[in-house]
């Protein structure tokens, strides 16, 4: 699926990528946070720093994610593209290696292969990222860019399910964060009824 090799990760955990190859590199971070000073004199040609808060809204004191901010990372990606693949290692991080990190990778994968199926892409990115919750704005500006018709954003609702079901906890973080509307799209295809009861229609994430 992936064209290239790709590691996801947070903050924390950029030390031990050191010494393991990484030939380009993204940076998700906060307006105003430090670049990790490992990392500031990685080659600018195979370095991009994308800055904005991890938000599906805008509102004042926030910079969300735009158009520009997508457009950026896609150019990128042609870039990356361009290099022999197995000469490419690339690593995505943000703050915590969840949101728009694996939004991120889900959106170079998907411009790398429009071919391939929205839910296979998900999949690959929550392999290498089990606890992945892709920011829905990133998502949503990326399909519309890509004229995927939504599709990106209905195989996001079935990672967001699993990583509920196995953490049923999250649903109040994400509420908690202010990411009410990833929640409410879990329950935009339950417009089935039996027995008098919704029911999630077959097939359809």
């Amino acid at each position: 699926m992936a064209p290239f090799r790709f590691s996801i990760c947070g903050l924390d955990e950029l030390a031990r990528y050191r010494e393991r190859g990484v030939s380009h590199l993204i940076s998700i971070l906060d307006p105003g946070h430090p670049m990790p000073p490992d990392w500031s004199s990685h080659p600018e040609e195979a370095r991009l720093e994308l800055r904005f808060h991890d938000v599906i809204e805008e509102g004042e004191g926030v910079v969300a994610p735009m158009h520009a901010h997508i457009e950026t990372l896609f150019a990128f990606g042609a870039d990356l593209l361009r290099a022999p693949a197995d000469s490419v290692h690339l690593l995505v991080h943000c703050h915590a290696g969840v949101s728009r990190s694996t939004a991120a990778t889900i959106l170079l994968l998907a411009s790398a292969r429009p071919e391939a199926d929205a839910h296979d892409i998900v999949r690959t990115v929550a392999d290498v990222r089990r606890n992945a919750w892709p920011n829905l704005r990133m998502i949503e500006i990326g399909d519309e860019l890509l004229g995927r018709g939504g599709e990106l954003i209905g195989a996001l609702r079935t990672q967001y399910r699993a990583l509920l079901r196995d953490n049923p906890g999250w649903r109040d973080v994400m509420l908690s964060e202010g990411r009410d509307r990833e929640i409410a799209s879990l329950a935009e295809d339950c417009g089935a009824v039996e027995g008098g009861q919704p029911v999630s229609r077959p097939g359809k994430p």
